[in-house]
């Protein structure tokens, strides 16, 4: 009898200790997380409903502007476009990386790694060369016959498009090589066996597959895009600023951090809002979880 009471003891012990400790463990992290991000955003908040007077003047002034809504559909554009061309860039080198052999692959992370890890100013300024009316592209579109007259690269939405695709490729790629790599060839293998082609394997078989890193990735990028700063204000110029642009220009030239607050919130609103959409859509484990 004492034996049996002597397990239960030990078995009622052992559960206590599997239990969790409760918010004790957590608190630091929840003090962490409510200083850096949470008291920022109120801060935000706060000033862009009570700067320069009560009310949410800002906000109406913001969205009943023209000039403030092409800068609006600037940005909108601009990182559609930027995710989409990288998806159609990425998955392809992604599929690429997964299929050669090893050590090739290796090789071209490490530098897709390098461009990542290579300074942003330094890159775009590089692109400002090569994308300027006497660059090398167009001086190899012209030698080559293509065009007779340069293109006009820099200073407009093309340039600040091509400059943030190739900035955002590595944060596609990697997702998409994640996922891919995990895929069986058997699949594909046994699809091609009962008689699909190609085509059919492709759109079928591995898009399916591939879709929680396809979702993954874009997301990430389009997000990214929507607060880039650096590439659209060196290769766009004035004349097509984008949102982060604009709240820079408010906080440092203008010093309203009223309108900088309101047009941060809303970048922020739209970005939660397309996470809301994707959790709904796709679910936990389709945004980058198993």
């Amino acid at each position: 009898m004492s034996t049996y009471i002597d397990v239960a003891n030990e078995t009622v012990t052992t559960s206590k200790a599997a239990r969790p400790a409760g918010f004790g463990e957590v608190i630091p992290a929840l003090i962490f997380v409510g200083i850096f991000f949470i008291v920022p955003v109120v801060a935000l908040l706060l000033r862009s409903v009570l700067e320069p007077v009560a009310g949410f003047g800002n906000y109406a002034e913001l969205l009943g502007s023209a000039t403030y809504l092409k800068i609006f559909a600037n940005t909108f554009i601009v990182s559609g476009l930027v995710t989409a061309i990288s998806l159609l860039i990425g998955f392809p080198v992604a599929w690429t990386l997964a299929i050669m052999p090893t050590r090739l692959a290796s090789v071209i992370f490490a530098v897709l790694l390098l461009s990542m890890w290579t300074n942003l100013l330094a890159r775009t300024y590089a692109w400002m060369v090569l994308l300027q009316r006497t660059g090398l592209i167009n001086k190899m579109l012209m030698g080559m016959g293509l065009i007779d007259q340069p293109l006009p690269l820099v200073n407009n939405l093309t340039g600040v498009t091509i400059g943030m695709t190739y900035i955002m490729l590595p944060f596609i790629i990697l997702p998409l090589y994640g996922v891919i790599k995990k895929i069986d060839p058997a699949i594909l293998q046994a699809a091609a066996l009962c008689g699909a082609n190609r085509w059919q394997c492709l759109t079928r078989v591995l898009l399916p597959l591939a879709a929680r890193g396809m979702v993954a990735g874009a997301l990430m990028v389009f997000v990214m895009s929507l607060g880039y700063y650096v590439t659209p204000s060196l290769l766009g110029g004035t004349a097509n600023m984008m949102l982060a642009e604009l709240i820079a220009q408010f906080v440092q030239s203008l010093v309203n951090w009223g309108m900088g607050g309101a047009a941060a919130l809303v970048l922020l609103v739209v970005t939660l809002s397309l996470y809301a959409v994707q959790l709904r859509l796709f679910g936990v484990q389709n945004t980058g979880g198993r």
